[in-house]
């Protein structure tokens, strides 16, 4: 069992952190994105950035090669909605791609937005560490988090008409 701390500042014990939230047993603040028979995008349940999508396997494994035929088409479509949507509903202009084979838990993709006040830290990949940690431990205030949420909404009724 590993304890997750979430960006609302609540902790969880679970054994994989993507099985507990692709099933429902963990449910992220604002609900699911968007769903389909191989995949589940939720915002990322650690760093309370709008916009910040995650979207992970429903089956547990952890490299690309793992991905079935169908689960392959399933993803780089359902990636580039999700990227739509983020641009035409939440005007973000600028994303970065994350994805790791040393995961502890499911194959995942963060698409994590580039907004203005991000460049403090920096203009490339090495800014994203610090950006997440400062939303984590700076950005954890009530109306943040309700601009996260409403965008996790605006997403979902995009993405799930």
């Amino acid at each position: 069992m590993r304890e997750i701390t979430l960006s609302n500042g609540k902790t969880v014990n679970v054994e994989c952190l993507s099985c507990a939230l692709t099933s429902g047993l963990v449910v992220q603040d604002g609900g699911v994105v968007m769903e389909t028979e191989y995949f589940h995008a939720h915002q990322d349940v650690a760093y309370p950035i709008r916009g910040l999508v995650i979207l992970a396997s429903k089956r547990h494994i952890t490299c690309f090669d793992e991905l079935s035929e169908a689960e392959k088409l399933d993803y780089i479509h359902v990636l580039t909605r999700i990227r739509k949507a983020q641009r035409e509903i939440l005007g973000i202009e600028y994303v970065y791609y994350f994805y790791n084979e040393d995961t502890t838990h499911h194959f995942h993709t963060w698409m994590v937005p580039r907004y203005d006040w991000m460049y403090k830290f920096g203009r490339s990949v090495e800014s994203v560490r610090p950006v997440l940690l400062h939303a984590r431990n700076k950005m954890n205030d009530e109306e943040n988090l309700k601009e996260v949420v409403e965008a996790i909404h605006s997403l979902a009724r995009e993405l799930n008409q």
